[in-house]
């Protein structure tokens, strides 16, 4: 509880952006058509994945998963933060404003958990692709899959020590969604097991994903580089050329982000950053697979010939 002469907050108010009230409107456009991008980039490749029978392979079918959480991640913050733009700042109940930051978490975190499932698979594809069949069964994919989503849900269970919290009097979160770090900053109670407990979960969904994903390609590179044959290197790479650069987006994005939220100074470039992890990855997977992705040009343009010709066939008629 509170003491006497403090008010318990019950609402918390979003700032936002700050000083860029001039330019309100072409910041709403500009982020509305950005959101409208990841969400359809994206949702084409959930759809093709389930339809296109040749793409039902176990790299499409985590690619599938990683746009699922794209399109959650971008959806749980952006409508607040277009919302903010227009109006400069707004309100939102303490218990809602946790609720969006777990949804945050799970959204976000899981990522690490397929991008490390992806990296092992293409692995195997190279390094091991006699066994690959074998391994990567069916079977394993479903519970590859279930088990990063039922390890976010039982992880993402911290968010109750975040429940536990009192907040008196300080109501303004620095930020256009509800971010942990500025959230729990505005705390009245001890927040010491609670930041205890996040940096042990952090290590154990960032640190340790990642270094599997940096030694899994470093046995990529080591068995391309024992290639014979220019053609035959080139040909290994461009199997995981596009989940390379999904990895390196991600992480770049996450790590300067992370840096960056050290620095409390310009809250205004703190929320910027704030968007490389939250618009820009979800923007770029979808560009880097459909340009880099010889499966996933083949089919969309396939689909688009396929369009074209029903087309003049109606005009036609």
């Amino acid at each position: 509880m509170c003491k006497m002469n403090q008010t318990e907050v019950i609402e918390f108010l979003l700032l936002g952006f700050k000083g860029l009230h001039e330019i309100k409107v072409a910041l709403f456009i500009v982020f509305l058509l950005i959101y409208i991008v990841i969400v359809v980039g994206n949702l084409v490749i959930v759809v093709l994945v389930s339809t296109i029978d040749h793409l039902q392979i176990p790299m499409f079918i985590f690619l599938k998963h990683l746009a699922t959480a794209d399109i959650l991640l971008t959806t749980t913050v952006m409508p607040t933060m277009l919302d903010i733009i227009l109006i400069n700042e707004k309100k939102i109940f303490v218990v809602l404003c946790i609720i969006q930051m777990n949804f945050i978490f799970i959204f976000g975190f899981v990522q690490c958990f397929f991008i490390a499932i992806m990296s092992y698979d293409r692995y195997l594809a190279i390094c091991n692709p006699l066994h690959y069949a074998s391994i990567m069964s069916p079977h394993v994919c479903v519970i590859m899959i279930r088990g990063s989503w039922c390890l976010m849900m039982i992880i993402s269970s911290e968010i109750i020590l975040v429940f536990r919290l009192q907040f008196c009097n300080l109501s303004q979160v620095d930020s256009f969604f509800c971010d942990f770090g500025p959230v729990v900053d505005l705390a009245t109670s001890d927040t010491s097991v609670l930041l205890l407990v996040d940096f042990i979960v952090s290590v154990f969904m960032i640190f340790f994903p990642f270094t599997f994903t940096i030694i899994t390609y470093i046995c990529i590179f080591i068995a391309i580089l024992n290639i014979s044959s220019t053609s035959g290197r080139s040909k290994a790479f461009s199997t995981c050329s596009s989940h390379l650069a999904t990895v390196c987006a991600y992480y770049g994005t996450l790590m300067t982000s992370s840096l960056n939220s050290f620095d409390k100074e310009s809250a205004n470039l703190n929320n910027f950053i704030s968007l490389l992890y939250i618009v820009v990855t979800p923007l770029l997977n979808p560009i880097i697979y459909s340009l880099r992705n010889q499966e996933i040009k083949r089919t969309l343009k396939k689909i688009a010939r396929n369009f074209r010709m029903n087309n003049s066939k109606s005009f036609i008629f």
